[in-house]
């Protein structure tokens, strides 16, 4: 694994905050209504994602996850105020803004989504990897999806064939403790999700979703079994979300002392703490820092809200291929 140094610290630290801030931009817009629908954030998470993309080789590697999914096209590379824009239903958007919040998606940066039906990404994320056995590319797919999915009946079809073939994708559980509004101890007979892989003798394993490090490690290791072609791997990420399941979610089902104790181990505070203590950076660097990432999300802002909405005639366009095509005018 690449060498975790200062400059990785202080890049995690900008990195998790500018996704902070750019998901607290988003959810002060959604009350304006000038993003509809609905709106997943990932506050809380973010460690998951940091710790991933210092593991993967952004070259060939590939992600593909559910809904929850503003943050990690811009980790691989994609311009946050092209994501913005999406979310805002723009021209401008990674998808000319039809596919809007649950469906951000990048061919040039190798991210496969954002998908909106429950669990439908891990049979994606197994034929992703597929093609790239297929082709010898060496390339590895990491396929994220929440507690929730891990009930889905083709997550076992998916992590059979993925292990009959030895297929390079790493399965990622994004354990925040409640799919939607229900506790994990309620869904199942048993809490430990990455027992799962047991069943398939795929390598399997928690990882403290909530510091980067460990995330990365674990990452690495599995990235290096899949180089190999020794295939995947199965990674319960105990995490937390601070947010509601979406925008509209009363979050009954929790205490606010809940949430309280999961902030003493904010992962963005875990990472500003070492930086402090190592003496990476100082008062005044940290704050310059605090102050770039704050001019980065007006700029998103901005470019969203000045982008034009799409032209009416692309709603035909996207769907019809065929210029005479009969019964439309």
């Amino acid at each position: 694994m690449k060498k975790i140094t200062k400059e990785t610290y202080l890049d995690w630290y900008k990195d998790m905050l500018f996704w902070r801030k750019f998901e607290d931009k988003l959810a002060a817009v959604y009350i304006q209504q000038k993003v509809r629908g609905f709106l997943h954030l990932y506050n809380g998470q973010e460690a998951v994602l940091a710790g991933a993309l210092h593991a993967m080789d952004l070259t060939k590697d590939k992600m593909i996850t559910a809904y929850r999914n503003h943050v990690q096209p811009i980790g691989m590379g994609v311009d946050p105020k092209r994501v913005m824009a999406e979310l805002y239903g723009k021209a401008t958007g990674t998808s000319q803004g039809l596919g809007g919040s649950m469906h951000i998606f990048s061919k040039e940066f190798r991210f496969y989504g954002g998908h909106g039906i429950v669990g439908g990404q891990i049979p994606l994320g197994a034929g992703i990897a597929f093609g790239d056995k297929y082709h010898n590319s060496d390339a590895v797919t990491l396929c994220y999806f929440g507690d929730g999915a891990a009930r889905q009946g083709s997550l076992h079809e998916t992590f059979n064939m993925a292990m009959n073939w030895k297929l390079p994708v790493i399965f990622i559980c994004e354990n925040n403790g409640y799919a939607m509004g229900t506790s994990v101890e309620r869904t199942a007979n048993h809490e430990d999700i990455w027992k799962l892989g047991l069943g398939y003798e795929m390598p399997c394993g928690p990882v403290d979703g909530m510091n980067p490090v460990k995330v990365a490690e674990a990452v690495d290791e599995a990235i290096q079994r899949a180089r190999k072609g020794e295939g995947p791997t199965f990674l319960e990420m105990k995490t937390y979300r601070y947010r509601g399941h979406s925008m509209s979610d009363a979050q009954h089902y929790r205490t606010k002392e809940e949430v309280e104790e999961y902030r003493k181990i904010d992962p963005i505070t875990q990472v500003l703490d070492i930086i402090k203590e190592k003496k990476y950076a100082t008062d005044e660097e940290i704050d310059a820092i605090n102050k770039e990432v704050k001019e980065m999300v007006k700029e998103c802002e901005k470019f969203a809200e000045e982008s034009p909405f799409p032209e009416l005639n692309i709603l035909h366009d996207v769907v019809y291929e065929q210029e005479d095509y009969p019964f439309i005018k």
